[in-house]
């Protein structure tokens, strides 16, 4: 257990330390081992946007709760039972526009559209049954000719045609999948070049990475047997692969880039003399890292003559100045970013952050505790129970108090502590809304056991 909390009071430090929020307890029980999830509205914005038109052709259901960004900068994305899909920081940061996310996360859709997860997971359940029938036939084997070699034989001719086997399966379901990819790009009006160019750089990759991909132990087919299928399909398309969202991409990426990149990297990508906006954005972050506060407002001043509409600079700006200590001004910046864009948890939630710090009345005080209550209700996380916590007893009302702390040791595993908080909480005459939290949260407890 104190490894398991140690593990979620590390993730939530990076996501902390990378200037993001950080989603713990949404997360499906499955994905928990998974890279830190972050939740950055801008970023969350864009991605919905790509992947929203794909399952609309695909005719799959579109869920943002179940669309996740792993912290993880190496080129990924992937898809799980239940249509959970789950992209990689470093697909952002790889991809030089859309159009190439949209043809890799076209093709993940084609896996759902497939149904390939749940076949792939019977093909393993029947492939666990014939391991152990194989099993039984080289026991068999060697207690009939007393060589264990004979029975190794028998063990490992098994195997190796059951691994071929299962190969053929995820080799079948690439070429599917890509089928799919392009007839849904076709259905969106969008061109496979992006796809076609997103296979080159995993080519080099592999390349790079000095091994050679075998045609019997890969879970992908060749990739020059892949590029050739796209590069048909590119010179057939009679769409582009430039889109509208191509400036709002170029923000996201230099976003990431900034809070998760080598300062050094980031300088060699968006160097001081570039004036574009996103360069502005990188070295914006970039200063902030560095702790020279007053350089990093600057530049997002520079940014917001560019784009004054635009509610994430402000967001920004809110977390500048809060990490700064500045934190009456941070709930100002936060306050006239909601302006632009109200129904932001993630700036919702820096307001309540910045509010709870700052000098504050009965009236405000009121008004945490609600929108945290708001966040918790859409999309809960760890941290905005902290915080409830400590608005509850600051607002004297401590059985609310204890349940959100209750809340948050549940979300850290720490379940005898919950149980110790909730019995507490009772004891605290309990409004009739807390006390049906409490018989809630101690079900999941049981649950858990």
């Amino acid at each position: 257990m104190v490894a398991q909390i140690n593990r979620i009071k590390r993730k939530i430090r990076m996501a902390l330390a990378a200037g993001l929020i950080l989603v713990v307890s949404a997360l499906p029980a499955f994905a928990q081992n998974l890279p830190p999830v972050i939740s950055d509205d801008e970023t969350e914005s864009l991605l919905h946007q790509i992947v929203s038109p794909l399952f609309q052709a695909a005719d799959i259901p579109f869920r943002a709760d179940r669309i996740y960004i792993l912290s993880d900068n190496s080129l990924n994305a992937f898809v799980t039972a239940g249509n959970y899909m789950f992209v990689n920081t470093g697909t952002f940061l790889e991809a030089d526009n859309v159009n190439q996310i949209s043809g890799v996360l076209a093709h993940e859709t084609g896996h759902i559209k497939g149904g390939h997860i749940a076949k792939q997971q019977l093909k393993l359940n029947n492939m666990n049954k014939l391991m152990v029938a194989s099993l039984l036939a080289a026991g068999a084997t060697a207690a009939a000719s007393g060589r264990a070699d004979a029975a190794m034989a028998v063990l490992l001719g098994s195997n190796s045609s059951m691994l071929t086997n299962m190969m053929r399966y995820q080799l079948e379901d690439e070429r599917s999948a890509d089928e799919s990819a392009v007839e849904i790009l076709r259905q969106t009006k969008q061109s496979p070049v992006g796809l076609r160019d997103f296979m080159k750089k995993i080519q080099k990759q592999n390349l790079l990475g000095g091994y050679e991909e075998n045609p019997y132990f890969r879970t992908h087919p060749l990739s020059t047997e892949r590029l050739n299928f796209f590069e048909k399909a590119a010179a057939n398309s009679k769409y582009h692969s430039e889109t509208t969202m191509d400036s709002k991409f170029k923000m996201v990426k230099a976003k990431l880039a900034g809070f998760l990149l080598p300062p050094e990297r980031v300088w060699k990508l968006y160097p001081q003399s570039a004036r574009t906006p996103e360069a502005l954005y990188a070295h914006a972050i970039l200063y902030h890292r560095a702790g020279r506060t007053k350089e990093a407002l600057q530049t997002l001043d520079q940014l917001a003559a560019k784009d004054p509409q635009n509610p994430f600079i402000d967001e920004m700006r809110g977390q500048f100045l809060f990490e700064s200590g500045r934190v009456s001004e941070a709930v100002t910046a936060y306050a006239k970013a909601l302006k632009k864009r109200p129904n932001s948890l993630e700036m919702k939630f820096g307001w309540a952050q910045a509010a709870l710090e700052a000098p504050h009345d009965k009236k405000t005080l009121q008004k945490i505790i609600t929108t945290l209550n708001q966040i918790q209700l859409k999309r809960p996380n760890v941290s905005a129970w902290m915080l409830l916590a400590r608005a509850y007893e600051e607002n004297a009302q401590k059985a609310a108090a204890l349940y959100a702390s209750a809340a948050f040791s549940y979300a850290l595993d720490n379940k005898e502590v919950a149980r110790r908080q909730i019995a507490e909480a009772e004891k605290q005459n309990p409004s009739p809304e807390i006390k049906l939290k409490l018989h809630d949260l101690k079900a999941l407890l049981d649950k858990k056991d």
